[in-house]
């Protein structure tokens, strides 16, 4: 029994070791991400250390790109030993999502570059080529892009509700 309490941390012990605040912890109980913990007598939360784990499997995901509900399939995926093939599905479709924001930033970049490039960089801003083209009204073709781009995110919130509804 003494090593077993021994093994039980208090919210603030577990948000110092994990490396996160006491309202994230707080937080992810909300979202489901941790499971509710055991309360003392007094209702103190307390957890176990492998809370921290769990924790750090969370940060982990987010620096990788995956949103919450994402991670919240990957944690139940892994609680119920479900299927690699899930995960790496899961997976596939995040690296889709990246590429999606790569080739977006990617002609951003081109359109800023040759935006900057045509800027002398003094004189009036009257007649800056950069103020200039963001005043103007986008072409059809822009606009045909902007659907394009906003068709995309819709398909990727679709996807992100559909893996929230399917755990």
């Amino acid at each position: 029994m003494e090593n077993q309490q021994q093994n039980l941390l208090t919210i603030g012990r577990i948000a110092q070791q994990a490396d996160v605040g006491i309202d994230t912890i707080r937080f992810y109980e909300r979202r489901g991400l941790l499971p509710k913990p055991q309360r003392t007598s007094s209702g103190y939360r307390i957890y176990t250390s492998d809370t921290i784990r769990r924790l750090n499997f969370i940060r982990k995901a987010k620096l990788l790109g995956f949103v919450l509900e994402e991670i919240i399939s990957l944690l139940e995926l892994q609680d119920s030993k479900g299927a690699k093939a899930e995960v790496k599905a899961l997976t596939r479709r995040k690296l889709e999502q990246i590429d999606t924001k790569i080739s977006d930033l990617e002609r951003m970049r081109e359109v800023l570059s040759a935006l900057e490039h045509d800027c002398e960089g003094t004189g009036d801003v009257r007649t800056c080529p950069i103020i200039e083209a963001l005043s103007e009204l986008p072409s059809v073709d822009e606009v045909n892009e902007m659907n394009e781009m906003n068709e995309m995110n819709e398909m990727n919130m679709a996807t992100k509700n559909k893996l929230a509804d399917n755990p």
